[in-house]
């Protein structure tokens, strides 16, 4: 309804500005005030109560496509797309499933391009990986799964270390319980209880063990709700799919109340008890706010197994084949990089003779590519890799007229320091010399300037600390290869505060005290206001509950700084663990460079 007004207030040519639909609902009768339509207001609501149900606009989905026995063009007014040799029907969805045409969806994943390029560098293809590898089930378990597919977000983690996926199946389950539909269902605490038998499993009626057996009686799935309907509640399966499909327009629709009530009265009538039959309609209500069907969970977590089977036995390969394929997933390449540190995988910096596009592997080793340098287009790097090896800083510059802004981002990553010019230096040359210009001049007086330079007298900068180098390498490439932030702060500044490895050996309730980069804030809408907020350092993650009345007292430190100290609760289940802050503070007061929501979040 609300944003029913706000479009049309604007088609009507009320200047609501950049209000939200919540704002101009509130604000109609003031904003409509002075506008020339006589009664604006008044047609604004009659209009709105008109087109309720009528889509805000239509789009084109672009993995959709439907099949049919006979030509499409005979059935379905067909146009031409923007897109060269390709069409598209101009009806709705939901018209098509009134004909009964069949339409098929395609996900273009992005973790199917960094299977296949890490499946590549190991050797082997997909279905050659090993089902039930023990090994990759305890990283799971603990929540190590950054980098992997669908279990890899701060709430899917959660989860993770306290569902202790031990097979597929359980896989299948951990990607559907993390989702709006469960869990404002509630369906996610009684299936925790009923899986480490602290509730009692219900399955009043024989039918349902073949239904929810697999849940343990809870409904995480579509298609159980689909055969509830059918075994238990008198359903064809025809009207069953109308069920499934009217699931996810409960919100909207009003349609669904007498579906609801009559799949309540057959559930009742098949000898289940009112109370039993209330909880499950009440359960599959939530899947309005979207909840899988077990198809596509399993699925997913195929993808998601084959993903951190990959990161627990090839940890570079991975690391590598995910960089080389962002755009994707959930982390940035710096959150990447560090991951794979922790995992044993050494990082090589951006070399002129030795790197490639791609970051790719030297025995063993991560060598990083040069798709981090932004604004370093894949063309001019096969320029820079085609006339290699370079002898000096001078040598690269001649060979190679890049734009100032690419240059100076190679030098305050520490691009030039194989030849003896540290950071400051490189960027020193950069800006005092137009290499434009002097690609035509002399190479003797570029190499008086580089002697000049090497001369210990004539330093005109003080070297860089370690927290220094590393700010520069991600002001350059927005990581860094010589050590996390954290490390480098900590080493800096002598920080006796605890570390992420070490909350893990203290006791749930304790009061801590502890400090991290923040890199990931969310408040999703079934939190009540909620945040919660992830920290990293150099041993991993740190996760944080904040209520509202912190944050919004803490705001600019949570929105302005990226190193803050925190203290508050420390709460564990299992594997799982999380900080509910009470009070922070900003950890360093000299200004830093890092500009905390271009980089971390």
């Amino acid at each position: 309804t609300r944003s029913m007004i706000r479009e049309i207030a604007k088609s009507l040519d009320v200047d609501v500005g950049v209000l939200s639909a919540k704002e101009v609902e509130k604000n109609i009768s003031r904003l409509t005030k002075n506008s020339s339509i006589p009664d604006v207001q008044d047609k604004i609501l009659k209009i709105s109560s008109e087109l309720e149900g009528f889509p805000r606009h239509l789009s084109i989905h672009s993995g959709g496509f439907t099949l049919s026995a006979d030509p499409i063009i005979e059935i379905v007014p067909v146009e031409p797309a923007r897109m060269e040799n390709r069409t598209i029907i101009q009806w709705d969805k939901y018209d098509l499933d009134y004909l009964g045409l069949l339409k098929v969806d395609v996900l273009s994943l992005g973790m199917l391009s960094a299977l296949r390029k890490t499946l590549n560098l190991v050797g082997c293809q997909l279905h050659e990986i090993p089902a039930e590898d023990p090994a990759t089930y305890a990283m799971i378990q603990k929540a190590d799964t950054v980098g992997t597919f669908q279990i890899e977000s701060r709430a899917q983690m959660s989860m993770l270390g306290r569902l202790q996926p031990k097979t597929f199946y359980d896989l299948v389950i951990q990607v559907a319980i993390v989702r709006p539909g469960p869990i404002v269902g509630n369906m996610v605490h009684p299936y925790l209880k009923r899986r480490r038998g602290l509730e009692k499993i219900n399955l009043p009626h024989p039918k349902l063990k073949a239904i929810l057996g697999k849940t343990l009686g809870v409904p995480l799935f579509q298609e159980q709700v689909m055969r509830m309907a059918i075994d238990l509640a008198g359903f064809t399966p025809g009207e069953a799919d109308q069920l499934r499909r009217a699931i996810g327009a409960w919100r909207s629709s009003g349609s669904i109340q007498e579906m609801g009530r009559r799949l309540v009265q057959g559930l009742i009538h098949s000898g289940l008890s009112k109370e039993f039959s209330l909880q499950i309609y009440e359960q599959i209500k939530g899947f309005s706010h979207y909840g899988f069907p077990e198809s596509h969970a399993a699925s997913f977590a195929l993808i998601a197994y084959a993903s951190a089977y990959l990161k627990c036995h090839h940890p570079a390969e991975f690391a590598a084949s995910i960089i080389n394929s962002q755009p994707m997933g959930f982390y940035s390449n710096h959150t990447l990089i560090d991951d794979a540190k922790r995992h044993g995988v050494r990082i090589l910096p951006l070399d002129a003779d030795l790197s490639q596009w791609d970051c790719t592997l030297e025995k063993g080793a991560l060598r990083l590519g040069f798709r981090i340098v932004k604004g370093l287009a894949e063309n001019l790097v096969q320029k820079i890799v085609a006339q290699k090896p370079y002898v000096s800083m001078e040598d690269f510059l001649l060979k190679n007229p890049l734009r100032r802004d690419i240059l100076q981002r190679l030098a305050l990553g520490g691009f030039f320091e194989k030849y003896g010019t540290d950071q400051r230096h490189a960027l020193w040359t950069i800006l005092d010399y137009d290499f434009r210009k002097q690609a035509s001049q002399s190479e003797n007086q570029l190499s008086l300037f580089h002697k000049k330079s090497e001369d210990p007298e004539t330093e005109l900068f003080r070297s860089l600390n370690i927290f220094e180098s590393v700010t520069s390498e991600y002001e350059a490439y927005h990581l860094s290869a010589r050590a996390h932030p954290m490390e480098a702060l900590r080493a800096t500044m002598k920080l006796p505060l605890l570390t992420s490895a070490s909350l893990k050996t203290k006791p749930s309730g304790q009061k801590i005290e502890t400090a991290g980069l923040l890199i990931i804030k969310q408040r999703p809408s079934t939190a009540k206001g909620v945040t919660f907020a992830t920290f990293e350092d150099e041993f991993g993650f740190i996760d944080t509950i904040i209520h509202k009345d912190i944050y919004q007292k803490h705001y600019d430190l949570f929105n302005e700084e990226c190193f803050l100290k925190i203290k508050g609760t420390l709460q564990k289940d299992r594997n799982t663990f999380s900080l509910l802050i009470t009070s922070v503070a900003a950890l360093t007061t000299a200004p830093l460079h890092i500009n905390p929501q271009q980089y971390f979040w």
